[in-house]
């Protein structure tokens, strides 16, 4: 299974990185994990055809995590004319959310519907779900965004890709990452203490907690950028491709 990060930037351009976007490809299937505002750009930037991704996985409802969903399926719907069905999967509230956008950025946008079988699924905190090739299981994190934040374990191509998503400290991110593959954790600011995000000290301090088979530190603030020479762990770059 390859892990390609699509963007690992925050929400505010860090280090010129695009928004949060992971992908997985296994034999023919491609799983996006999050579709940050400016992931249909990055997708092309990469030289992704966006007609290949069959699931989108959403950890939480902010928009450089979830907000590239209303410019993907209005260039699937206008553009490609796309006939493949597409499932996108995150947290309580999503249809409601994804709807309101589609609105406010094209009004009119949500009618008619995406004809090619467009399905959002709803996830339920820590239960699994299989959706076609991928299977999730989503586990209750700590981040102010107005529904139920997650992080996610996958499990896809025989390998498990753990994603903290945005969040202080909570326990349920052992479970989530424990043993997983590839550990994907948001590491914010280097020590600063930061309300509903994680530093990399404390990543640090619960890691052997989780013992994951690889760690790679994301979503990284200017501060942090600043300070990647004394960091012990591999650090994500858009583009950057993964074997596991």
């Amino acid at each position: 299974m390859r892990f390609k990060v699509i963007g690992c930037g925050d929400a505010f351009g860090s280090g010129g990185r695009f928004n949060t976007c992971f992908m997985l490809t296994y034999g023919g299937e491609q799983v996006l994990i999050d579709c940050g505002a400016s992931s249909l750009i990055a997708l092309k930037r990469a030289g992704q055809n966006p007609d290949a991704i069959g699931t989108i996985l959403i950890t939480h409802l902010h928009g450089d995590h979830f907000g590239g969903l209303v410019f993907l399926l209005r260039e699937a719907t206008l553009i490609r004319r796309r006939s493949r069905k597409l499932t996108v999967a995150g947290p309580p509230g999503l249809k409601k959310r994804l709807r309101v956008s589609m609105e406010a950025f094209f009004p009119g946008g949500w009618e008619p519907k995406p004809d090619f079988g467009l399905e959002i699924v709803e996830l339920e905190a820590g239960v699994r779900r299989e959706l076609g090739p991928v299977a999730v299981t989503p586990f209750l994190v700590e981040h102010a965004c107005g529904a139920p934040p997650f992080a996610l374990r996958v499990e896809f191509g025989g390998r498990t890709v753990s994603y903290t998503g945005d969040t202080s400290w909570v326990d349920n991110l052992i479970a989530a990452g424990r043993g997983a593959d590839l550990f994907v954790c948001e590491a914010y600011f280097f020590s600063k203490p930061i309300n509903k995000h994680l530093s990399y000290e404390v990543v640090l301090a619960r890691l052997a907690d989780i013992a994951p088979k690889r760690l790679l530190l994301t979503h990284l603030n200017d501060d942090m950028l600043e300070r990647v020479k004394d960091v012990q762990h591999e650090v994500a770059e858009d583009g950057l491709e993964i074997e596991l």
